[in-house]
């Protein structure tokens, strides 16, 4: 069951089009007095990205779908291209746990394979499942298992940026079953707020920076 999982929160994504990317990673960039660095390509997904790493060992992920196959195939890469060509924004969030096992025998699939090249050659790689469910319902996170916790993004690149709240259209019921009952630790002093939206997913974002509070929506 999930409930016995360790969770924590790993991160969130922002999708946009490909010809937003740069001016969305300078525009965020400079709301959070932070810059983002190369994320590299994700060749299974059709997809590539620019980080922040943040407080807490989480980080931002700005991701864009790429002119690929790939793109339209693989459900992350859906994911991307839908939120983008519907106007951008907060795509989801995403919940990392130490063991996928058993949260592949709840849903009764198996976890895809992911890998990203980094500008600097290193590949990290890791699995992830729940793709799927977060087309069907954006306020539900996927789940994500690192193969080497030495990869992570934050992994030596942390500013002082920290997530201090997240306001969510979406099923507080849901959640916690898909959870497991794991709400409260997942996020491990973020502040999750509900609040009325016809669409559900991320509404916004609170981040505590150098320079006071900023939200992004």
């Amino acid at each position: 069951m999930c409930e016995s999982l360790v969770m924590q929160l790993d991160h969130v994504s922002y999708a946009v089009r490909a010809s937003e990317l740069a001016d969305t990673i300078q525009r965020l960039g400079a709301d959070l007095g932070a810059a983002f660095i190369d994320g590299g390509k994700h060749p299974r997904f059709g997809t590539r990205n620019f980080i922040l790493p943040i407080a807490g060992g989480t980080y931002i992920e700005v991701v864009s779908a790429l002119d690929h196959p790939a793109s339209e195939a693989a459900p992350f890469g859906r994911a991307v291209r839908e939120r983008a060509e519907d106007g951008g924004g907060w795509l989801g969030w995403v919940i990392a746990v130490e063991d996928l096992t058993p949260i592949e025998a709840r849903l009764g699939r198996d976890a895809v394979d992911g890998h990203r090249v980094r500008p600097d050659g290193q590949d990290l790689t890791w699995k992830q499942i729940g793709v799927l469910d977060l087309l069907q319902d954006p306020a539900l996170p996927y789940f994500i298992q690192w193969n080497d916790a030495r990869q992570h993004p934050s992994v030596g690149f942390q500013t002082p940026v920290k997530i201090t709240d997240i306001a969510m259209a979406g099923s507080r019921e849901k959640l916690e079953d898909w959870l497991g009952g794991g709400l409260t630790n997942a996020l491990d002093g973020v502040s999750l707020d509900f609040v009325d939206s016809e669409e559900p997913g991320i509404s916004a974002i609170t981040f505590q920076t150098v320079h006071g509070p900023v939200v992004i929506d």
